[in-house]
């Protein structure tokens, strides 16, 4: 075998572990603090030490694990400040990338986010076979929806920075799901449509603002009214 298959064969299996890893911790295989052995995961997915760490770190960089000093890798603990600090950098950055979708977004936008909205809006958020966490299909058509309606603003640099940040929430925000269940997330949802195909800046990001706001209070088990009135 060539060193250029070597490595392609590696690449590949470090891939699979990855996806592997992500699913697993996003499926709640694994509980907050779950330390993440590389010796016990080699030996279970039949693969070297070499592929699970190259897998490890690469979960790392999704914020779906952590690195710990002389401890190896873990689940994220559970911490307030933690998805504090997340919610914080996304109320920051995504407004701004919604007013900016809003001005320059054009007809085909527009359309994109109606048809996101419809697809997240008929897609069942749980379904007895997945278990108490959202399904893998409204997940992803949530994601598409908060993606699309900031994919207007036509920068991709600021959209691969929306891309991290909504991997290293996206732990809170299925967790929050137990914290707050009353939460009616659908009309959140259907105000956002509604205000950026309105071309309401201002209501946008104060819509978006508050939802974001909204999933850090649910995760923190702080719900107060005024709370989601500071955005």
């Amino acid at each position: 075998m060539t060193r250029t298959a070597q490595t392609g064969g590696k690449q590949m299996l470090t891939e699979q572990i990855y996806a592997h890893l992500r699913d697993a911790i996003m499926r709640g295989n694994y509980a907050p603090g779950d330390a993440l052995k590389p010796q016990d995961l080699a030996k279970e997915q039949g693969v070297s030490l070499a592929v699970v760490r190259e897998a490890l770190v690469r979960v790392v960089g999704d914020g779906l694990a952590d690195r710990l000093p002389n401890r190896g890798f873990a689940v994220p603990e559970f911490s307030d400040r933690r998805w504090q600090e997340i919610a914080e950098a996304r109320r920051t950055i995504e407004p701004v990338l919604l007013r900016m979708s809003i001005e320059r977004g054009d007809v085909e936008w527009e359309a994109r986010v109606r048809a996101a909205h419809h697809r997240l809006a008929r897609t069942p958020a749980f379904v007895p076979e997945e278990g108490e966490h959202y399904t893998e299909a409204w997940s992803e058509a949530h994601r598409v929806f908060h993606r699309t309606l900031l994919e207007g603003c036509g920068n991709p640099v600021l959209l691969e920075t929306f891309d991290r940040m909504w991997t290293a929430s996206e732990l809170a925000r299925r967790w929050s799901t137990h914290r707050n269940p009353g939460r009616d997330g659908a009309d959140e949802h259907r105000r956002l449509e509604e205000v950026a195909l309105a071309r309401d800046a201002d209501a946008a990001a104060e819509a978006l603002t508050r939802h974001l706001t909204l999933t850090a209070a649910a995760l923190t088990g702080d719900t107060r009214p005024e709370l989601a009135k500071e955005a």
